[in-house]
């Protein structure tokens, strides 16, 4: 039986996914909207990557009505945009419909089971109204970290910098579940890296501490790390957020894993502009409230000092609020 699978939000990221899993032969449908969602309709998803330039086919619109029920919904908009998902998504899930939460931050569902004091623990600012938690629920939740550095650079075509891309699964409550391997086979189908793991949280920190190390110096200079890395007083600054990031995460039992010294290395080389930058230029809400303020919010619950990430999130915070663009 093909699996049927409908990416909610088909910009760079939610875009590179839906081709993939179609070129994996997933039956495909996206939830995109304006110029992108006609070039869609018109001419498919383009993909321009290192392995190669590939159309991919899909079903496109603006309307989950018309799509119904499917055994898997991909949501990959930003967190802004999510209490627009919960109000929408009712058609899209039948009984067993999973909802894989590809985005980036601290999820919604970080505290459902998780165990210990902190079991049902609510973050501010990550569910407003639990609008969300009522839509979908924990129960079909599955936690998705992404890397892939893509953007649209046209309605419908999406350049893929890396040729290495890869998606980390996992069930909130640490279970290896058959429906998770599912998603992953088929996007290793499609040429998109996947695997899924028993520790989603530790993998959420992971990415969460390449954020938060790149992520406010990129929108205080508007640069990618190939310039913003000459100054050597940034580069310390990024040592000093990963360590106090991982200092955060361990006091919370996670592990994550980290290698400051190649990621500045990497950085160095590369031109890229970190989606919340792309967010700020492009004049769209930025995701500070679930990049950066939650994980302020977690370092007081654990106890930690954060004193380089508390000024750049202080300094980002009134960037993005002098842009009208702070989303709370």
């Amino acid at each position: 039986m093909t699996l049927k699978v409908c990416v909610y939000g088909a910009g760079a990221i939610g875009g590179h996914l839906a081709a993939r899993l179609a070129k994996g032969g997933v039956d495909v449908s996206v939830i995109a909207r304006g110029p992108h969602l006609k070039a869609i309709q018109a001419e498919g998803l383009r993909i321009q990557a290192p392995d190669g330039n590939f159309t991919a086919a899909v079903r496109a619109t603006d309307d989950p009505a018309e799509i119904g029920p499917v055994d898997v919904v991909l949501v990959t908009v930003k967190s802004p945009a999510l209490p627009s998902v919960a109000s929408a998504i009712a058609p899209l899930l039948g009984p067993d419909t999973a909802v894989v939460f590809v985005m980036n931050g601290i999820p919604w569902w970080y505290f459902d089971r998780h165990g210990g004091p902190l079991e049902g623990t609510r973050l501010p600012g990550l569910d407003p109204d639990d609008a969300v938690r009522r839509a979908v629920g924990p129960q079909r939740a599955i936690g998705g970290v992404v890397y892939s550095a893509c953007t649209v650079i046209a309605p419908g075509v999406i350049h893929v910098e890396h040729a290495r891309n890869r998606l980390v699964l996992g069930e909130i409550d640490g279970q290896i579940s058959e429906r998770a391997q599912a998603i992953a086979a088929a996007l290793i189908a499609g040429g998109f890296g996947a695997e899924v793991t028993g520790d989603i949280r530790s993998a959420v920190w992971s990415k969460l501490l390449l954020n938060l190390a790149t992520g406010p110096i990129a929108v205080l200079t508007g640069a990618g790390g190939e310039l913003t890395l000459t100054e050597p007083a940034l580069e310390d600054a990024m040592r000093a957020i990963f360590r106090e990031g991982e200092a955060v995460a361990r006091a919370l039992g996670r592990t994550p894993v980290t290698d400051p010294e190649s990621t500045i290395k990497n950085l160095r080389k590369s031109a890229h502009k970190s989606s919340i930058l792309q967010d700020l230029e492009l004049h769209r809400p930025m995701e500070v409230a679930t990049l950066y303020d939650a994980p302020l919010c977690l370092a007081r619950l654990a106890g930690v000092p954060t004193p380089t990430l508390d000024l750049l999130v202080a300094l980002t915070r009134l960037r993005a609020k002098s842009a009208g663009l702070f989303a709370d």
